[in-house]
């Protein structure tokens, strides 16, 4: 075979395409071929049913291609390299986790569907017969019309079956196929078994097995029944993945995709014969074997074989196929080549099948695998059986993929670790995967909850949001202090001070509403009533006093004003109307908020000097710890919080906006604050924005009707991290969050298999019903010290800020010295 490749025109002359036009493949032997790239379902995100689905689809398929038709199914896995963009300016975070990432490893997949109409006489095609060992080139006429439209049309089916279970098909146009100016074509791709869109020309050699340029091939096959697993199957359980509470499924072949770590192509093909021929020839061999049975065993048990065979066929109406599949995997380098073999032969056993080499028709089932030559592949390299187990060797699994969306989150896909962009709320909104974007996180202590959610916030806010926080516990002072935030905490020598009396502008029906709730929230215990009279008087009182403000602009709006307003202009303006006592105590009034004016044991809380305007400041965290208990400041805080908020969500039109809860919930998931919840949570979808609740605590969830009732039944989006520590109360927290099997599969599966060379954690991300995924939340050094939670860690970075650094510069050096530490 070697000799009549030397030259290159010979090789020239055999390449097995006449033609590429109307995006359709012409083979020298008049097969035509349409090509598409498919999308597939992601890695480690279906469960058994899922795969059954897929698998039923493709079955449906194939039923409805005509006789004759070869279906080529074509996945390539590449190794490839994380390229990191440099050029975008981004803050110091986003270029320290671009470096951190750069040229990380990653196998690429691309998959390619051919599907190609052959004539009748190409039904038993053998390696002799191929245009790579022939010498004289012998041009077919084209099939008929209306044989070729009922191809075109069955091809249609096909690619509308396939796309109502989830999978794109994206039909390969003539430049895809051949190339354009500058640009490789997949012809040629194949040909140099290189990806890349300016693949250099590669020199084949078969004279020893298969060389592709400097590249050495080998090639295993599953072309014999001998060969293929003892049970064929939709999926299969991972291991490592699966615990004694719940199964985790992966695609059968799934050890021959992604899992195959190397450089290799995965061939599937499926031959579509005329059924009726096949089984009336095999009721001849059946009864011919029938009267040899006597003379030997083996042909009485291939006889039994044929009954079996054919009594499937007619009692299930399964269609008898062709099929075969093969791997071709490369390396550059020779002496990697027994690790190749053994790696690919290693993948096909843990499939259980038997891993056959092929060595001398290696060259014949590398041509065969041209897109647009499957016609050409020898009918002795296949195995007769039906279209539903020869669909269980395909491959249904592709990479994590990245979203196309601006805003979204860096995460990690569970293979290698490789970034994945990932937006939890805009997209899957318009979607219609999810219909508001609040989000719910659970997970036990030590899960790394608050690292994840620090990293959400950040790239939140870096993407224009607007974020307010609410912590128990200093988690994000590092990250507000990065992004030039506004950090309210109590200390006794600093303790928490608020002005939310200053409005730029004049305040709104809203402004006036929340200022009217936290004056009588000051005035009144939690279950004192007020009457109308009283509420008309506050509301009036707030007016007037705004109104003062705008004739008198050297007076500043605080607390201690609005008192002074209240004992001078109001006072007078209630005894003009004669207001009785018992219609608006004022005395009472004044008596009740002395201690937060002037001089009084409050006198801080509501009159800070700094005019903060709170709805324009783009970050803010209330960190409540030292206060949730406290019977005076808490209420006031909260209310304060949620005016914040509210007032965002009304006044910053087009802007996004978050409010996230931290364990503080607890605290503020107060009966009186009950309502204000559930109005944020259920009113917050139509302001562009997202509530955010965070806990530890599963008890919490199964006992407090708040988070059950509104929370929870209000949150689209459901992440989860470890919940390793309640494994024995999974049933309740399955129940209460409304899990699926398969989503409980996939939460039980966080940080089960992590990459043994690596720090970090996994979370599940569930959107809706439909979507569940887990991902890597891998980062660079420099957000793991901004980000962690550890005492100790904070320390350090806090102490180079006392030592006189900035904070960039505080959590680089820091940065480096955990590197330098290895």
């Amino acid at each position: 075979m070697s000799n009549l490749l030397l030259p290159s025109a010979t090789l020239e002359s055999k390449q097995p395409i006449y033609a590429v036009e109307n995006d359709c493949l012409i083979s020298k032997n008049a097969d035509v071929t349409v090509a598409y790239r498919l999308d597939l379902p992601e890695i480690f995100t279906l469960s058994e049913a899922d795969y059954e689905s897929l698998h039923s689809a493709f079955v449906k398929a194939v039923r409805l291609l005509p006789n004759h038709t070869v279906v080529h199914k074509q996945d390539w896995f590449v190794e490839d390299k994380y390229v990191a963009n440099f050029e975008v300016e981004r803050s110091m975070l986003s270029q320290a986790y671009e470096r951190h990432f750069n040229e990380r490893p990653f196998l690429n997949h691309y998959c390619y569907l051919f599907l190609t109409k052959t004539p009748t006489s190409r039904e038993n095609w053998t390696s002799l017969a191929t245009l790579l060992t022939r010498s004289k080139i012998v041009p077919k006429d084209m099939m008929d019309e209306k044989l070729l439209a009922a191809f075109f049309n069955a091809v249609g089916q096909f690619v509308r079956t396939l796309a109502a279970v989830g999978i794109k098909c994206t039909q390969l146009t003539d430049d895809d196929l051949a190339g354009a100016e500058g640009k490789t074509g997949l012809l040629e791709k194949y040909l140099y078994l290189n990806m890349s869109d300016t693949a250099p020309v590669a020199d084949l050699d078969f004279s020893q097995g298969l060389k592709v340029g400097s590249k050495r091939c080998t090639c295993y096959s599953l072309g014999q029944l001998d060969d293929l697993p003892e049970i064929l199957e939709t999926s299969t359980r991972h291991g490592n993945l699966s615990t004694d509470y719940s199964n985790f499924f992966i695609g059968f072949a799934s050890p021959l995709g992604l899992q195959l770590n190397c450089n290799h192509i995965y061939n599937q093909y499926l031959f579509v014969d005329d059924a009726a021929k096949t089984l009336k020839d095999f009721e001849k061999k059946r009864d011919r074997l029938n009267s040899l049975s006597l003379n030997s065993r083996q042909n009485a048990i291939n006889k039994d074989f044929y009954d079996w065979y054919l009594n499937e066929a007619h009692s299930q109406q399964r269609l008898p196929v062709r099929a075969h599949a093969n791997i071709l995997a490369w390396t550059e380098q020779e002496m990697h080549e027994k690790e190749l073999r053994e790696l690919t032969g290693d993948a096909i056993t843990k499939m259980g099948g038997k891993a056959r080499e092929n060595t001398v028709d290696i060259g014949t089932l590398f041509w065969a695998g041209i897109p647009g030559n499957a016609g050409d592949f020898p009918s002795e390299e296949t195995f007769y059986t039906f279209a539903g187990p020869a669909c269980c060797l395909w491959n249904v699994e592709t990479n994590y993929r990245s979203s196309s969306s601006p805003v979204g989150i860096k995460l990690s896909d569970r293979l290698t670790g490789k970034p994945v962009h990932v937006d939890i709320s805009e997209e899957p909104r318009k979607r219609g995967i999810i219909t508001n974007r609040n989000k719910f996180v659970l997970g036990g202590s030590g899960s790394g909850k608050s690292f994840f959610t620090n990293g959400l916030v950040r790239q939140f806010h870096e993407q224009g949001g607007h974020v307010l926080l609410v912590d128990t516990g200093n988690s994000y002072k590092g990250l507000c202090q990065l992004r030039g935030g506004v950090y309210y905490t109590y200390e006794e020598a600093k303790p928490i001070s608020f002005n939310p009396f200053y409005v730029v502008g004049a305040p709104d029906v809203e402004k006036r509403l929340s200022l009217h709730n936290l004056l009588v929230t000051l005035w009144k215990r939690q279950n004192e009533a007020l009457s109308q009279s009283e509420y008309v008087s506050i509301s009036t009182a707030l007016t007037q006093y705004y109104q003062a403000l705008k004739n008198d602009p050297t007076i500043k709006a605080s607390f201690n004003t609005f008192y002074e307003f209240l004992q001078g202009p109001f006072d007078a303006y209630l005894k003009g109307e004669k207001v009785r006592d018992h219609d608006f105590d004022m005395q009472n009034f004044l008596y009740v908020l002395r201690p937060y004016y002037r001089g009084g044991e409050y006198d801080y809380l509501l009159n800070a000097e700094q005019e903060l305007d709170l709805v324009g400041e783009s970050f803010i965290v209330f960190e409540i710890d030292n206060i949730k208990d406290h019977p005076i400041l808490f209420p006031v805080v909260t209310l304060v919080i949620m005016d914040t908020f509210l007032q965002k969500m009304r006044m910053l039109k087009g802007v996004r906006k978050m409010i996230l809860i931290e364990e503080a919930w607890k605290a503020i998931a107060t009966p009186a604050m009950a309502d204000y919840l559930k109005y944020l949570f259920k009113t917050v979808r139509k302001f562009q924005g997202e509530a955010v609740v965070v806990t530890q605590e599963v008890k919490d969830i199964l006992d407090n009707p708040i988070v059950k009732d509104t929370i929870i039944t209000q949150s689209d989006c459901m992440i989860l991290l470890s919940l390793e520590k309640f494994m024995g109360k999974f049933d309740e927290i399955q129940e209460v969050l409304a899990l699926s099997e398969k989503q409980k599969a996939l939460v039980l599966s966080i940080n089960a298999d992590r990459r043994p060379d690596e720090f970090y954690n996994e979370v599940y991300i569930g959107l809706g019903t439909k979507v569940a995924t887990v991902y890597g939340v891998v980062v660079s050094k420099e957000e793991y010290v901004t980000y962690t939670t550890e005492e100790t860690e904070k320390m350090v970075l806090f102490q180079k800020l006392d030592a006189g650094l900035d904070i960039e510069t505080a959590i680089q050096v820091y940065a480096q010295e955990l590197r330098d530490a290895g």
